[in-house]
């Protein structure tokens, strides 16, 4: 199995190979692998632009309403993630080092930790009003927004379940069938919340509650077509993930608990500085709030190929720390961070010189009552542009240091970074210094040059340094 996804000791030891050809190869792997899970990440997100862009046609008051639900149920979703996701990293060791019956043990107790905190934040997601009238938004808008809270939460569950799945299968350096199973589920999802929200092909309107019934099951049946793949595909159901899946396995499971959560924590560290961005401009104008919902959109999308190379990164890093291949660790971290450089120069471009257009996608640029709605998410999308770079930098060294297991010291980072930089920034930018909503996304720049020079600088200190070694995070 190794040899599918790591040079072979004897084959370089007999024809020594050049570093040009080694990195030549790593690159291509790295693609290889990136780009299934890239088009995955991209269809994933299809699903949520699919909702913003459906609640911009229900009106402005339930666009804001839509994002401030959304700002509530993605940071616990993320969290969630995170969590999941150490699945990867974890099995993709355990393929390297050939310890099989490590990557069932990993498999199985990634559902018994999403379950533990599945369940917490599905209770948090259904009560999200009050957490939105607590942070003082209009109680109009968080009534609009309970509506389609209460119905997404029972998405969160089946969505962590998936990622474990998915962990596992990309591990595997097989992402394939996650990309299959997610374009049928984006297809699914347009066509349900057309029926849902505005009452075709005789369902009833639903409006908001009915993009959050829409996510619930569409979620749920992706996990199911997920898991009746790997039972029935002869290479994935020789582990038997669902073996004794009551019986307990205390160790594993503390083992991802005690890596998982900061990769939890370092995501919503980020997600959470986004929320918090969209709950300031709550605090500017319906307008501004709005704006924000579609630039950030924009940026989701951008983000998805860089996200969907970290996720390249951990494996492949993963693969090669379970092998103790040093010069493999150098390789796989540098090549993903090398190719979203690239991509990130070019999504800066498009959003720098077609920034109307894609606000075009989401609301009627004609439309007098858009128009401050339109500048403001033009300018913000400038903005945007010009942190393009680092936004890929660091989501691709979090996820190379993943691959080392390294998660603690990243997430103090990330931490810092995001919230004493890039939240201060934006307030201070926003309020005191007048700038409003600019103010606000300048903020969030600041926040993300710093953790990406922080992460790739670690990276680059910490590469030579293997899991087991004594020193990957402390």
């Amino acid at each position: 199995m190794s040899g599918a996804l790591l040079p072979d000791a004897a084959a370089l030891a007999g024809g020594a190979p050049s570093a040009v050809a080694l990195w030549r190869r790593e690159i291509l792997a790295t693609l290889r692998l990136a780009a299934p899970l890239v088009f995955t990440q991209l269809a994933m997100i299809g699903i949520n632009t699919t909702d913003i862009v459906m609640m911009g046609w229900l009106g402005p008051e339930e666009l804001a309403a839509g994002a401030l639900g959304m700002n509530i149920f993605i940071p616990l979703f993320l969290f969630g993630l995170g969590i999941a996701t150490v699945v990867a990293p974890m099995t993709a060791q355990a393929l390297g080092a050939r310890d099989f019956r490590g990557v069932r043990r990993t498999v199985r107790q990634g559902f018994w930790l999403t379950l533990l905190f599945g369940a917490i934040f599905t209770a948090i997601i259904f009560n999200g009003r009050w957490v939105l009238l607590a942070f003082g938004q209009e109680p109009a808008i968080a009534l609009l927004a309970e509506d389609y809270l209460q119905a997404v939460a029972w998405s969160l569950l089946p969505s962590l379940w998936f990622v474990v799945l998915r962990s596992f299968v990309t591990a595997h350096s097989r992402p394939r069938s996650v990309l299959v199973i997610t374009l049928v589920a984006v297809g699914v999802n347009a066509i349900s919340n057309y029926g849902l929200m505005f009452g075709h092909f005789g369902l009833p309107r639903w409006g908001l509650m009915g993009a959050g019934v829409t996510s619930s099951i569409v979620q749920a049946l992706s996990f199911l077509a997920l898991l009746g793949y790997v039972r029935w595909d002869r290479r994935f159901r020789r582990y038997a993930i669902l073996l004794r899946f009551w019986r307990p396995d205390w160790g594993r499971f503390f083992e991802l608990f005690r890596i998982g959560v900061p990769i939890g924590l370092t995501i919503v560290a980020e997600a959470g500085l986004f929320s918090a961005a969209a709950f300031l401009m709550g605090l500017i104008s319906t307008e501004a709030l709005a704006a924000h919902a579609i630039a950030l959109q924009c940026a989701a999308v951008a983000f998805m190929v860089p996200l969907g190379l970290g996720q390249a990164a951990v494996v492949r890093v993963g693969l090669a720390a379970g092998a103790r291949d040093h010069d493999g660790v150098t390789r796989a971290g540098w090549a993903a961070l090398i190719a979203g450089s690239l991509f990130m120069a070019c999504s800066a471009l498009v959003f720098w010189f077609a920034g109307q257009f894609l606000v075009g996608l989401f609301l009627d640029l004609a439309a007098p009552e858009n128009a401050e709605v339109v500048e403001l998410a033009v300018a913000f999308l400038v903005i945007a542009a010009l942190f393009q770079l680092v936004d890929g930098g660091q989501v691709i060294g979090v996820h190379a240091l993943r691959g080392l297991s390294d998660t603690t010291v990243p997430m103090w980072l990330a931490i810092g970074g995001y919230w004493s930089i890039g939240f201060v920034a934006s307030v201070v930018l926003a309020f005191p210094l007048g700038l409003g909503g600019r103010g606000v996304w300048m903020g969030l720049a600041c926040g993300l040059a710093f953790v990406a020079s922080a992460v790739i600088w670690r990276f680059h200190r910490r590469r030579r340094y293997l899991p087991n070694a004594g020193l990957v995070g402390q």
